[in-house]
């Protein structure tokens, strides 16, 4: 009887001793982490390349589905917000996809950080154009081998900004190649772009309105509507390969002049795929924290 009293005791101070650090470890309903960007949400892509291995493919991992590069020439930095990567001629990181930004996006959003001194130029080093991003097409698919590409152009006195968008599909939901550009050139191309500075730029699409609007360092340069488009409709199918830092042709290590095979030769930090508008306060806050 005196050994079950005791046992009895010491179950009894266990249980006590259990459930008073549960008490303290689990937190009140409702008071626990919430994931700013869930599972499904909006930001779709999102590369810090903050990796400090010696594998430059860990170095470029997309962190919402930890999407691996499946090739990057480019070399680490100083960005931003810890570490970037420094562009050179005829290299660049590619993926096989941006996630499910394509299945997902009606609006879109593209945010980075960038940094270039001076003239763009061609990957043989002759004036010409510089991409920060370009979707690879499935064979035959848009004449610029492309379904979406983002390129600069020009010096910090000029500098054009050209959006291109194969769309994608017709009004009749059957395949197209139609293309539109919504760009700053010419009379609008952009001063202060190219100063060697880290400057912040989203790109945001809302298809209520059918416009592209452009902030560098959280200031609207200005909104180009796409009459009354509406929704893009990419289609994944078409998708062939996403690239950072490149235009949609050629390979690693090609240095000729040919305007579409041209690489990123400033720094990137920070670059994030949104399936939605950002709206002016989402783009500060992006800005003010260096994200």
């Amino acid at each position: 009887m005196k050994k079950l009293i005791i046992l009895a005791t010491t179950l009894i101070v266990a249980l006590l001793t259990f459930n008073s650090c549960q008490d303290l470890d689990r937190p009140e309903l409702g008071d626990y982490p919430k994931d700013s960007n869930p599972a499904g949400g909006p930001l779709k892509f999102y590369v810090a390349f903050d990796g400090t291995t010696d594998n430059p493919l860990m170095n470029a991992v997309d962190s919402i589905r930890a999407n691996f590069a499946t090739a990057n020439g480019t070399t680490a930095m100083d960005g931003i917000n810890g570490k970037g990567i420094q562009g050179v001629a005829g290299q660049f990181i590619s993926y096989a996809k941006p996630n499910d930004f394509v299945t997902t996006a009606g609006s879109f959003s593209v945010s980075f950080w960038y940094k270039h001194d001076g003239q763009t130029k061609n990957n043989a080093l002759t004036n010409g154009p510089e991409y920060i991003f370009s979707f690879v097409a499935a064979a035959d698919y848009h004449w610029s081998g492309s379904n979406m590409m983002l390129m600069f152009e020009g010096s910090n006195t000029a500098c054009a900004v050209k959006m291109v968008i194969a769309d994608g599909l017709s009004a009749n939901g059957k395949a197209s190649t139609a293309d539109t550009w919504l760009t700053w050139e010419g009379a609008n191309a952009i001063a202060g772009l190219l100063d060697n500075q880290w400057h912040h730029c989203v790109f945001s699409y809302d298809q209520a309105t059918s416009g592209l609007t452009f902030y560098k360092d959280a200031t609207v340069i200005g909104t180009k509507t796409w009459g009354t488009h509406g929704a893009i409709k990419l289609i994944d199918s078409k998708v062939a390969g996403f690239r950072l830092g490149c235009g949609p042709q050629g390979s690693a290590g090609d240095v000729s002049n040919d305007w579409l095979r041209s690489s990123w030769k400033g720094g990137l930090d920070q670059f994030r795929m949104y399936n939605t508008a950002l709206s002016a306060a989402e783009v500060t806050a992006l800005f003010s924290k260096k994200l």
